[in-house]
């Protein structure tokens, strides 16, 4: 390692999560953290303690969220990317295989996919939103395809009806990233329950915070098999008279006996929050919408609660003086904490290290087993890229917003927006 490398990694600054991606922020309107407990935690806790880690905790938990979501099978993880992780291994496509994803979302949603040696294809966004449409999913679908990610983005649900359908005609699996998403209901099912299998996320800062943890739910016997043997036991086998074989390359993604604990008591309140925030969003949205040159994230209207972990809205640049980022810096300065465009979540241009691997076609992309050349940029998807350059959210919007904190916050818009108005 040369000395300027050296250097530079001791200057990177590393990507923060959980309380420490808060901890700068200030202001009158409510803030996530401290989180709400629930109020058998600690009770939870000292059982496991007291059971000398006898105790089955995390099959407890599997068994509420499960029931809680109307579904067979829960597979408990550390986390939402070791759920996607173990999903992705757990499909067992070919390596070079293409799988379908959203294009705004964060590195969690490809990081098992791309580990596991398949080729992410970024579906573009539909005009004026966050999310992928059927329409922008079928652009993509080439004989490679095998499977579609739908990200379920700030907890808008996709009209999973029409995807699912576009894939059937395709013999495509498809499943969800529902980790901002936690008991959204879409046609009175549950999101991370409208496919094969879901992946969700119990991170402190999410809607079910945890300290970590996350978990795939399905109703696939064989599937919830196969993601237990891979993601849980290493896929190593039991052999009579020769012990512990590992018959494909597995995980130990399994979540600890105290996350479950506290997992467990967050999901005895969770439903009460949801509620809360599907309130809140909907009329802090109301308030946002008649502010002119500002719209908010629309809601469709098959997004029967929308369990928001993430408020945002659109600028049309044309009626301000500034762009998106000085907008975006004068409403966090106004109150608003972590308020700021995020363009970081346009996946293609935010992974240059695959670009690169494209460009040098490096494997999975040198041919075979690619089938063509791949690049990775903004012009790809132009319909995420022109909405991210023109969106603000804040990362702050929780459960413990009532009416006057939306009235606060729109006014802390509306004050900027005429204040830069041309």
């Amino acid at each position: 390692m040369t000395s300027e490398t050296a250097t530079n990694r001791r200057q990177r600054e590393h990507a923060r999560y959980g309380a420490a991606t808060q901890q700068e922020f200030d202001g009158s309107l409510p803030q996530p953290f401290p989180r709400q407990m629930g109020p058998r935690a600690m009770e939870y806790l000292a059982e496991v303690v007291d059971s000398g880690l006898t105790c089955d905790m995390v099959g407890r938990f599997e068994h509420a969220f499960a029931e809680a979501n109307g579904v067979a099978h829960c597979i408990a993880t550390p986390g939402c990317t070791p759920a996607l992780a173990v999903l992705a291994a757990a499909f067992d496509f070919e390596l070079g295989d293409e799988i379908v994803v959203s294009s705004v979302s964060d590195f969690g949603t490809v990081q098992g996919l791309i580990s596991a040696g398949y080729i992410p294809v970024f579906a573009d966004t539909a005009p004026g939103t966050i999310n992928v449409s059927a329409e922008t999913i079928e652009a993509c679908i080439t004989d490679r395809t095998r499977a579609v990610l739908v990200v379920h983005l700030s907890g808008l649900i996709c009209d999973m009806d029409a995807i699912n359908e576009v894939a059937t005609r395709h013999g495509l699996v498809v499943y969800e990233d529902a980790c901002q998403a936690v008991f959204g209901r879409y046609k009175g099912r549950n999101a991370g329950t409208l496919a094969t299998a879901g992946g969700f996320s119990f991170d402190a800062e999410k809607t079910m915070g945890s300290d970590v943890g996350g978990c795939i739910l399905t109703d696939d016997d064989e599937l919830a098999e196969r993601a237990r043997f891979v993601g849980h036991s290493r896929a190593g086998e039991m052999i009579d008279h020769f012990g512990r074989v590992h018959t494909v390359n597995g995980f130990a993604h399994r979540m600890t006996q105290s996350t479950a604990a506290i997992s467990l008591a967050q999901l005895e309140i969770i439903g009460p929050q949801v509620e809360q925030r599907d309130r809140m969003i909907r009329l802090l949205n109301a308030h946002l919408d008649e502010i002119p040159g500002i719209t908010a994230l629309p809601i469709p209207p098959e997004t029967e609660v929308y369990s928001c972990w993430m408020a945002g809205f659109t600028i049309d640049p044309v009626q301000f003086r500034c762009d998106v980022e000085e907008f975006g810096a004068q409403v966090a300065a106004g109150g608003i904490p972590g308020a700021g465009p995020m363009r970081y979540y346009l996946l293609p241009v935010a992974l240059p290290f695959l670009d690169e691997a494209a460009k040098q076609q490096r494997f999975p992309y040198s041919q075979p087993p690619a089938s063509r050349n791949y690049h990775y940029d903004s012009e790809s998807c132009p319909n995420a890229h022109e909405t991210l350059e023109r969106f603000i959210r804040w990362s702050s919007f929780c459960d413990r917003y009532e009416p006057h904190h939306c009235e606060q916050a729109a006014s802390i818009v509306r004050r900027v927006a005429e204040e830069n108005r041309i």
